[in-house]
């Protein structure tokens, strides 16, 4: 796999602290993605730079196995107009190996990715790994969802 520089970039939305320990990540990710989406939260995001969700995880404890969090919002050329509830965070950018989900999006494709990630030999840096939900995630049968792995 190639390694990329990714520029720094600030993101505003929801955020959940949760962790992977006893399946808890997989009901507060999708209920946080639930409540973006129900609740239009993208439309509410000042100074947004693209239409492209990210899903963003950091603030690792340790790893992957241990709390995280997940921010799940727009990127956004300054966190000055941060609505109330909602959280901003700056990233410094980095190292990243790029993988690339595709699929139906419903066949779980996203996950099966992170699957293959988990069991990777990659040096991770858990600083922030994210996912760009652009234009190519918007079809269902044929999306392509993009995964940033912050590397070492």
């Amino acid at each position: 796999m190639d390694t990329i520089t990714v520029a720094p970039f600030n993101i505003i939305g929801l955020a959940i602290r949760t962790t992977s320990e006893n399946g808890q990540s997989a009901k507060d990710i999708p209920q946080l993605w639930n409540q973006f989406l129900s609740e239009n939260i993208a439309a509410q995001i000042p100074d947004k730079m693209d239409t492209d969700i990210y899903c963003i995880y950091t603030d690792y404890e340790k790893d992957h196995t241990k709390p995280y969090t997940t921010l799940l919002g727009c990127k956004t050329s300054s966190l000055h107009h941060l609505p109330q509830g909602f959280t901003g965070k700056s990233f410094s950018g980095g190292s990243y190996t790029l993988y690339t989900a595709q699929g139906k999006i419903t066949d779980g494709i996203v996950f099966q990715k992170w699957t293959t990630i988990w069991n990777s030999n990659i040096p991770r840096a858990y600083t922030a790994d994210f996912e760009v939900y652009s234009e190519k995630a918007q079809h269902p049968d044929n999306a392509e969802v993009d995964i940033f792995i912050a590397v070492k």
